[in-house]
Protein backbone atom coordinates (compact mmCIF):
# COMPACT_ATOMS: atom_id res chain seq x y z
CA UNK A 1 0.00 0.00 0.00
CA UNK A 2 1.58 3.40 -1.31
CA UNK A 3 2.10 6.17 1.26
CA UNK A 4 -0.46 8.52 -1.07
CA UNK A 5 -3.30 5.86 -0.68
CA UNK A 6 -2.69 6.02 3.25
CA UNK A 7 -2.75 9.58 3.75
CA UNK A 8 -5.73 9.88 1.16
CA UNK A 9 -7.92 7.48 2.55
CA UNK A 10 -6.73 8.36 6.16
CA UNK A 11 -8.27 11.76 5.26
CA UNK A 12 -10.85 10.49 3.83
CA UNK A 13 -12.70 8.00 7.04
CA UNK A 14 -10.16 8.56 10.01
CA UNK A 15 -9.64 12.08 10.87
CA UNK A 16 -13.31 12.82 9.85
CA UNK A 17 -14.18 10.44 12.47
CA UNK A 18 -11.89 12.33 15.02
CA UNK A 19 -13.03 15.42 14.11
CA UNK A 20 -16.59 14.40 14.54
CA UNK A 21 -15.96 12.69 17.92
CA UNK A 22 -14.26 15.30 19.18
CA UNK A 23 -15.54 18.78 18.04
CA UNK A 24 -19.51 17.08 17.82
CA UNK A 25 -19.18 14.87 20.82
CA UNK A 26 -23.03 14.45 21.73
CA UNK A 27 -23.71 14.18 17.62
CA UNK A 28 -20.28 12.38 16.47
CA UNK A 29 -22.05 9.34 15.00
CA UNK A 30 -24.49 11.49 12.87
CA UNK A 31 -21.58 14.16 12.20
CA UNK A 32 -19.29 10.89 11.28
CA UNK A 33 -22.10 9.47 8.73
CA UNK A 34 -22.58 12.96 7.14
CA UNK A 35 -18.77 13.01 6.45
CA UNK A 36 -19.05 9.45 4.81
CA UNK A 37 -21.52 10.31 2.78
CA UNK A 38 -20.14 13.35 1.68
CA UNK A 39 -18.19 10.85 -0.29
CA UNK A 40 -21.04 10.60 -2.72
CA UNK A 41 -19.69 13.68 -4.34
CA UNK A 42 -17.37 11.17 -5.99
CA UNK A 43 -20.00 9.93 -7.92
CA UNK A 44 -19.06 13.03 -10.60
CA UNK A 45 -16.23 11.08 -11.46
CA UNK A 46 -18.06 8.76 -13.26
CA UNK A 47 -18.76 11.92 -16.19
CA UNK A 48 -14.86 11.40 -16.59
CA UNK A 49 -13.13 10.11 -19.72
CA UNK A 50 -11.08 7.66 -18.66
CA UNK A 51 -12.95 6.72 -15.69
CA UNK A 52 -10.04 6.63 -13.36
CA UNK A 53 -6.27 8.18 -13.61
CA UNK A 54 -3.96 7.97 -11.13
CA UNK A 55 -2.33 11.29 -12.01
CA UNK A 56 -6.02 13.48 -12.35
CA UNK A 57 -6.28 15.97 -9.79
CA UNK A 58 -10.26 15.93 -8.79
CA UNK A 59 -10.42 19.22 -8.00
CA UNK A 60 -11.54 21.78 -10.63
CA UNK A 61 -11.50 18.71 -12.96
CA UNK A 62 -15.26 17.45 -11.89
CA UNK A 63 -18.68 19.21 -11.55
CA UNK A 64 -19.00 18.55 -7.93
CA UNK A 65 -15.13 19.58 -7.44
CA UNK A 66 -14.96 22.84 -8.89
CA UNK A 67 -13.78 26.07 -7.91
CA UNK A 68 -17.97 27.38 -8.01
CA UNK A 69 -19.11 23.80 -6.61
CA UNK A 70 -16.43 25.04 -3.71
CA UNK A 71 -17.62 28.74 -3.36
CA UNK A 72 -21.59 27.06 -3.00
CA UNK A 73 -20.20 24.45 0.04
CA UNK A 74 -18.22 28.01 1.25
CA UNK A 75 -21.97 29.73 1.07
CA UNK A 76 -23.67 26.90 2.63
CA UNK A 77 -21.67 27.38 5.63
CA UNK A 78 -23.33 30.64 6.94
CA UNK A 79 -26.80 28.10 7.22
CA UNK A 80 -27.04 25.95 10.17
CA UNK A 81 -28.84 23.51 8.19
CA UNK A 82 -26.46 23.29 6.08
CA UNK A 83 -23.06 23.86 7.76
CA UNK A 84 -22.16 20.39 8.79
CA UNK A 85 -22.52 18.68 5.72
CA UNK A 86 -20.68 22.23 4.16
CA UNK A 87 -17.74 21.05 6.68
CA UNK A 88 -18.02 17.91 5.36
CA UNK A 89 -17.57 18.60 1.93
CA UNK A 90 -15.01 21.50 2.40
CA UNK A 91 -12.98 18.85 4.58
CA UNK A 92 -13.35 16.42 1.15
CA UNK A 93 -12.44 19.62 -1.01
CA UNK A 94 -8.84 19.75 1.33
CA UNK A 95 -8.53 15.98 1.17
CA UNK A 96 -8.59 15.22 -2.92
CA UNK A 97 -6.21 19.28 -2.82
CA UNK A 98 -3.71 17.70 -0.55
CA UNK A 99 -3.96 14.27 -2.75
CA UNK A 100 -3.07 16.39 -5.79
CA UNK A 101 0.11 17.43 -4.62
CA UNK A 102 1.13 13.90 -3.14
Amino acid sequence: MSLKFSIHYGLHFAIPFFIAFFLFRKQWKMVYSIFLLSMLVDLDHLLATPLFDKNRCSINFHPLHSYIAIGFYCFGLFFKKTKIICIALLFHMITDFIDCYL
